[in-house]
This record gives structure tokens, C-alpha cells and sequence, in this order.
């Protein structure tokens, strides 16, 4: 395509004016940005809920194992009659 050929296009384009939408465009649009949120907030409500349940699940891991607790050695016996 040539520049005269995109121009007399472009021309043609201007001077047909804008084009004619659909009356229930706006409504359309405004009906799935609802559905859109509505299931932003539902997905984030259920992350938070996932996230304090694994808060949770950890918490009550880490305070029944202590895994800060240095293991009892296995390697010599105990000590006994000295």
C-alpha cells in the first residue's frame, strides 16, 4: 500500500464520521465490569483466607515439632551409676 492509497482511505474514514454503536454497548460494559470485580474481590477474599489457614497450619507445625530445639543425641549412651 502505497501513501495516496492510505491516504485517500484515511480521507475516506474522516469524512464517513464515527461509527454507529450498539444502543446496549454502555449497559454491556458496565454489566461484565461488575461480574469482573465481583470475582477479584471473591479470588481475593479466598487467597487471604488461604494465606491465614497456612499461618495457622504453621503455627500449630512449628509449636507441636520445635524445630529450633536441638534433637537428643543418639550416638553415645546415657550416662548412668557414676
Amino acid at each position: 500500500m502505497n501513501r495516496s492509497d492510505r491516504e485517500e482511505r484515511v480521507r475516506r474514514l474522516m469524512v464517513a464520521g464515527p461509527p454507529v454503536l450498539p444502543p446496549d454497548l454502555a449497559a454491556e460494559a458496565v454489566r461484565r465490569g461488575a461480574r469482573m470485580l465481583r470475582r477479584r474481590t471473591y479470588a481475593r477474599r479466598v487467597l487471604w483466607l488461604l494465606l491465614c489457614a497456612a499461618a495457622v497450619v504453621f503455627t500449630v507445625w512449628a509449636l507441636t515439632a520445635r524445630p529450633w530445639v536441638e534433637p537428643p543425641s543418639d550416638t553415645t549412651p546415657p550416662l548412668t551409676g557414676w
